[in-house]
């Protein structure tokens, strides 16, 4: 088929995390083999400027998109367009300006907000999964599960239950991608056609450069958003009774508590640090003899700095639970504890800490792991087999 030309829409995050890494990833990745990407993108920071009643608007169906997207898609006329975030100033209005130009959509689901109003599975410390199921998703306005409003949660649900009525999400978009079999299976519960949905890893690029000694590392290592989601409280108290130098990189919501605890609990060998860029964040998988990854109550969507340190060759210690169970392979890649118990995690780090010699073995098949799986050449060729799929059967049928 040769050069797709592709236009990569994404609204991006007033806090930036995994999901802006993915896309700006993908669209690198696709230049560098020569096609021609045109990005359509927003920036949620603009509700700032919105009043409430415009944000709920344009959440619902935005005419705003609707008409870019249009005028750029009759300017461009790319092969295929490729959605990334869309909630909530792009909207789903922006499926419909594909459809009006003839051109098939792809999207990505990198959370789960088309089941889950508040995107995370998770309400007052526990796993949650009243919504799924129900139009509308009426127990997530009960809890104001979105930002802990009535009011907003309303909107989302609203913005739901429309586009699940007039069939927006099983008609309007041909074909679905997904980082795990797991999620892909949540998502067919919910009512999307399977043969929509693709399960097609992230990737990471460029590869963290491998540990010269599997042997090595002088401390654990914790990245990720310090959210109570995380299992950050988990983690805090199984480290009461170890004595296990921990390395946490992140900022959050629970900042401030996450300093306190540490303080109130004289817990020296735990060390809070600064944001730190790519060759830092290299450096920092390198000298760790694994990085804990202690989610609980809500289902992960992938986990891009587990597979950050499988390819530098460090293994995980991570949850028992939804997609943290299929990308850490018990005793293979890492090892598993029982999600929110500090006593089951501790017994793991301790046993860890004291098997260098096992979880060396660990880390060399976490970088096997990566090779097979989450490199940007598999990415990019699994990418063009969905693309050109897409294309020929729309193509087809048209």
């Amino acid at each position: 088929m040769g050069e797709i030309k592709i236009l990569q829409v994404h609204e991006y995050y007033i806090q930036s995390g995994g999901e802006d890494t993915v896309f700006a990833a993908e669209v690198n990745s696709l230049r560098e083999k020569g096609h021609e990407v045109i990005e359509y993108s927003e920036q949620n920071d603009r509700i700032r400027m919105m009043s409430k009643l415009d944000v709920a608007a344009q959440t619902l169906w935005s005419r705003y998109s609707y008409k870019r997207i249009s005028d750029l898609l009759e300017k461009e006329k790319p092969d295929v367009v490729h959605f990334h975030n869309t909630f909530p100033l792009i909207s789903p209005s922006a499926y419909y300006a594909c459809q009006a130009a003839k051109i098939p959509v792809v999207q990505s689901l990198d959370n789960p907000r088309l089941i889950c109003p508040s995107a995370t599975f998770f309400r007052d410390g526990l796993l949650c999964k009243e919504c799924l199921g129900k139009t509308p998703p009426w127990p997530s306005i009960v809890y104001g599960c979105y930002h802990k409003s009535r009011v907003q949660t309303s909107v989302v649900a609203s913005m739901l239950t429309l586009h699940r009525l007039i069939r927006t999400w099983n008609e309007k978009v041909d074909t679905y991608l997904v980082a795990t079999e797991f999620y892909r299976q949540k998502f067919i519960e919910s009512g999307i056609p399977a043969l929509k949905i693709v399960v097609k890893p992230h990737f990471i690029s460029p590869a963290p450069g491998v540990k010269p000694n599997l042997n090595s590392g002088d401390c654990a290592i914790f990245i990720a958003r310090l959210d109570p989601e995380k299992g950050i409280r988990t983690m805090l108290n199984a480290w009461k009774g170890l004595d296990i130098p921990l390395m946490i990189r992140g900022s959050g919501q629970m900042e401030k508590e996450t300093l306190e605890f540490i303080q109130d609990n004289g817990l020296s060998q735990i060390q809070l640090l600064d944001r730190l860029g790519g060759d830092e964040l290299d450096q920092l998988r390198q000298r760790a003899r694994f990085l804990v990854w202690p989610s609980e109550g809500y289902y992960e969507t992938f986990g891009l700095a587990a597979v950050e340190c499988f390819a530098a060759g460090t293994p995980v210690i991570a949850s028992r639970i939804g997609v943290m169970n299929e990308i850490v392979t018990e005793g293979v890649t890492g090892l598993h504890f029982n999600p929110g118990d500090p006593d089951d995690l501790a017994v793991k780090v301790r046993w860890a800490w004291d098997h260098p010699i096992e979880m060396a073995e660990m880390g060399k098949n976490a970088r096997l792991e990566y090779e097979s799986k989450y490199t940007a050449d598999r990415n990019y060729n699994m990418l063009m087999e969905i693309y050109q799929r897409v294309i020929r059967t729309y193509r087809k049928a048209g």
